[in-house]
């Protein structure tokens, strides 16, 4: 019992050290997985606090299920359908191009590395983050069509990672080299497996939820499908990662025909909620790792550990950089002159910041971790805490360095988000008040009695307000552009609503009205407030 209450207590402190620092890295506006990374490694060097070891079996089966369910859910199917081959280039060939790199350069400057374990090295760092490069783009503003790539490629690469690296512990453990026609059914397998897996069980979810409209069941039920998707996609030999890609793309693209607008208002709330902690436990584990990374760490001083390390991670982006210019030419060639798509070529200022957001995270990390203790003979796996430190010392520099310098490399190369997604927004928004003005006036001529007539003329009213008020690019219509007197029709609402907040607040303190009414029509005055912002 005392064992079980020392966890809880570490988990409840870990959990609210999570919620005050990503605080203060909002008030700071940095990126909260920088400042928790940064806190963990801080808390790692003070006396008597708590060793917590991250361990493989907690990040693949627990933690990476659900955080890869919900990108996938928040992810543009259109956008990576037609990103395609680009996300291909770089969640395949990419990470085994980081491989083969890694073998090749780690034998000249990694004591006792042949190109077998540099091959596995590579394999195990590849992968990116499927959270921190994403977040720190939106952040500091990076165009749209990078941040659909990063996010794609991000979604993708572990499971190639991880079958890279498969075959890189092979390699070192059984002496053996896998052929191509090998490596290529082994990927084959775990692509369409893993994607059949996450598709039935897609389905599946898609029917029950027609039949359940209550919010805590479909919320549960949102919980399990990636564990299922993930343990499923294990099962069949499959890649427990692609099932749950696939499946949580499949489930989100058909949410808006099953989920009710109060479940999927709970749903948001819940995931969100969860994400965020799941990922800021992440990153304060990683910090926390470094007592765990130096144990096993023999025969090299200080200085030398900083210099492998700095090489390292500096061999990592130059490789990521240099397929970036090659790669996106390729990708261009095939998009445009074998899909017959329409693709704007790729800047050079736009490939170099891909290149320069090649964070890594605890994917990495947890793969290092996993690798085995001792070959078939019984002999030490070589150099395994040598490659669990130089992975952790990317993590680093990937997070902290590239993470922090993002903001001002796209200032210098004058990389913005453009006003594409906007105008989108604009004509939408557009559609859809023309399409409610045509429904009430075609209502309108069959009104009954002269209350009803009243009732349409208003509502008509209101929307065709509206509808004058909507920019041809903007997400708010006028809400973007003042009129000459400085006042805009949200802007109007929005003040409105916050004098009501009051006078409800007022009315709760002077006990006029209950605790459930104040909720309730304080929800409304939510749902109605944040519409408009």
């Amino acid at each position: 019992m005392d064992h079980v209450n020392y966890i809880l207590v570490l988990l409840i402190g870990l959990l609210c050290a999570v919620a005050a620092v990503a605080g203060l890295a909002r008030r700071l506006a940095v990126s909260y997985p920088i400042v928790l990374v940064v806190f963990g490694l801080l808390c790692s060097l003070l006396p008597h606090v708590p060793h917590v070891q991250l361990s493989p079996s907690l990040v693949f089966l627990v933690i990476l299920p659900p955080l890869l369910y919900a990108a996938a859910w928040q992810t543009s199917w259109r956008e990576f359908k037609y990103n395609l081959v680009s996300i291909s280039s770089l969640a395949i060939l990419l990470v085994f191009f980081t491989a083969f790199g890694v073998a090749y350069a780690a034998k000249w400057w990694l004591p006792g590395f042949n190109w077998q374990l540099g091959f596995l090295l590579g394999a195990v760092v590849s992968p990116t983050d499927a959270v921190a490069a994403t977040s720190i783009a939106r952040k500091v503003g990076m165009p749209q069509r990078i941040v659909d790539l990063l996010e794609g490629e991000s979604l993708l690469n572990d499971a190639t990672g991880l079958l890279a690296m498969q075959f890189g512990v092979q390699m070192v453990v059984q002496g053996t080299t896998p052929t191509v026609s090998h490596g290529v059914a082994v990927f084959a397998w775990l692509m369409i497996g893993g994607g059949l897996v996450g598709l039935a069980i897609g389905l599946v979810v898609t029917w029950l939820e027609r039949w359940v409209d209550d919010g805590p069941v479909e919320i549960a039920l949102s919980l399990i499908v990636p564990y299922a998707a993930y343990l499923m996609g294990d099962a069949v030999k499959g890649s427990g990662v692609i099932a749950v890609v696939v499946c949580g793309l499949f489930i989100s693209r058909r949410s808006s025909t099953f989920f009710s607008p109060g479940v999927r208002l709970q749903a948001w709330a819940v995931w969100d909620a969860l994400e965020f902690l799941l990922n800021g436990l992440v990153f304060v584990l990683i910090g926390l790792q470094l007592p765990y990374v130096l144990d096993g760490i023999h025969g090299h001083g200080p200085l030398s550990l900083l210099k492998h390390a700095l090489v390292f991670s500096s061999t990592l982006v130059l490789l990521r950089l240099a397929w970036m210019y090659p790669g996106t030419g390729a990708t261009w060639w095939v998009r445009t002159h074998v899909m017959k798509q329409i693709y704007e070529r790729p800047k050079p200022n736009q490939a170099f910041v891909m290149g320069w957001t090649g964070m890594r995270g605890v994917v990495a990390l947890a793969a290092a971790n996993s690798l085995p203790l001792t070959l078939n003979d019984g002999s030490p796996f070589p150099q395994r805490s040598f490659i669990i430190f130089l992975t952790f010392s990317l993590i680093l520099v990937t997070l902290v360095v590239q993470g922090l310098s993002l903001p001002w490399l796209v200032r210098m190369l004058e990389l913005s988000a453009g006003n594409a997604q906007f105008c989108e927004e604009g004509e939408a928004r557009h559609l859809l008040l023309q399409a409610g003005i045509d429904f009430l006036g075609e209502r309108r001529k069959s009104a009954k009695g002269e209350h009803e007539v009243h009732l349409y003329e208003d509502l008509l009213h209101q929307y065709q307000h509206s509808l004058e008020d909507i920019e041809e690019c903007g997400p708010g219509g006028s809400s973007l552009e003042k009129n000459s007197h400085g006042l805009t029709a949200n802007h109007l609402l929005l003040e409105t609503i916050r004098r009501q907040r009051q006078e409800l607040n007022l009315l709760q303190s002077n006990g006029r009205i209950g605790d459930t009414v104040h909720r309730d029509l304080e929800r409304e005055l939510d749902l109605k407030e944040s519409l408009l912002t």
